[in-house]
């Protein structure tokens, strides 16, 4: 039986995070997976990975690490970026404060304010709004064709080996039972997302984690194209960053006059464009431990009335999907059921913006590297 220094559960981006940052620190590393292939929050999101927006501090700084690492990786595992910084519009005079008041602090370095007039000549697309942030910080890949990508590069770059197909039933010190056999490694990191019913369910159920589930949606090409992510007002009262500034209590209170159904199933605009111009938007949240398998309608049409508020009228949905993560009042759960084991998990649903560098926190703390 070949011994591993880490053995990775999970291929989702936490599992592959972690299984970098060891590779980088001269591990050897072996990844198991259930599934063939990916299939789940890692690729069904819209692989934007914000950094503008995350709540101050730790958050932030975990997000602009990992921005950094996905540009690196990105270069060499030739995953193209398809879209750089973000594009934050404010239509109502209460958003627009927000944005003034973050542009105000540390994480608005190196963001700008836009004016309509700006707006009309470099975003044309962009419906009437009073002002606009725009953050060189973020970037954005295409989940689908990255997560694999970055798979075979680990795979061809670092050595690292995958077990695909391959169910982990048991868990103990310095071993893994799995469907096709034990598997031997010195620590063993578990990233099963919301899969928590196998592996230490006690330790979800004492953090309080449940899912939430999401709708999202693919649009026809509209005939132009974004240099950049685009949100409006409704991310102002979901995202940390901006939410928990004192000037977002008025925006609230305004939307929960103007948009109280959207603010129910938790809709907020971000729309992104893939290389063949159609445009992923969305999104919505809702949370329970097992989440009803239905996409309603009503949820879609209210994710359609925010994409129009601001950018129009929206072209012909061509696909629609959900995806579920694990829901946690905190952004991550890490914790230790037995020895050499660690369970890491992203509880915020910001796995592609933060788990880079979540996974060197943890991976450095635990090998003893300063």
């Amino acid at each position: 039986m070949q011994r591993y220094d880490l053995a990775v559960v999970g291929a989702g981006i936490v599992g592959l995070a972690h299984a970098l940052a060891a590779a980088r620190r001269g591990q050897r590393v072996v990844v198991i997976d259930r599934d063939a292939a990916a299939n789940g929050a890692s690729i069904r999101n819209f692989g934007f990975v914000t950094v503008t927006g995350q709540a101050a501090g730790d958050v932030w700084q975990l997000a602009r690490r990992s921005a950094t690492v996905w540009a690196e990786v990105a270069e060499a595992a030739a995953i193209p970026i398809e879209q750089r910084g973000l594009l934050l519009t404010a239509r109502r005079p209460e958003a627009e404060a927000v944005l003034d008041a973050f542009l105000a602090t540390d994480m608005g370095s190196g963001c700008r304010r836009l004016s309509p007039r700006d707006l009309a000549r470099d975003w044309p697309m962009v419906a009437d709004m009073r002002a606009a942030l725009w953050s060189p910080h973020d970037l954005r890949i295409e989940s689908r064709l990255a997560i694999p990508r970055l798979a075979a590069w680990l795979r061809e770059a670092h050595g690292v080996t995958f077990a695909y197909g391959t169910a982990v039933h048991a868990v103990a010190q310095g071993r893994l039972d799995t469907a096709e056999g034990a598997v031997a490694a010195d620590r063993i990191v578990l990233c099963p997302g919301d899969d928590w019913a196998t592996l230490f369910p006690d330790v979800y159920a004492a953090a309080g984690i449940t899912r939430c589930t999401l709708q999202m949606l693919r649009l026809a090409p509209p005939g132009w194209r974004i240099a950049a992510p685009v949100m409006g007002d409704l991310s102002m009262v979901r995202y940390a960053g901006y939410a928990d500034l004192p000037e977002a209590a008025a925006l609230r209170a305004r939307l929960e006059v103007e948009a109280a159904e959207m603010l129910a199933d938790g809709v907020h605009l971000i729309v992104v464009q893939s290389a063949d111009g159609s445009l992923i938007v969305g999104d919505s949240h809702h949370y329970a431990a097992t989440p009803p398998p239905f996409a309603p309608a009503a949820v879609e049409a209210r994710i359609l009335a925010a994409y129009a508020e601001c950018l129009g009228t929206p072209p012909p949905v061509i696909e629609r999907w959900t995806g579920t993560y694990a829901w946690g009042a905190r952004h991550h759960l890490i914790a230790a059921p037995a020895p050499d084991v660690r369970l890491v998990v992203v509880t915020s649903g910001t796995g592609a913006s933060t788990a880079f560098a979540l996974a060197e926190r943890v991976i450095d703390e635990w090998i003893g590297i300063a």
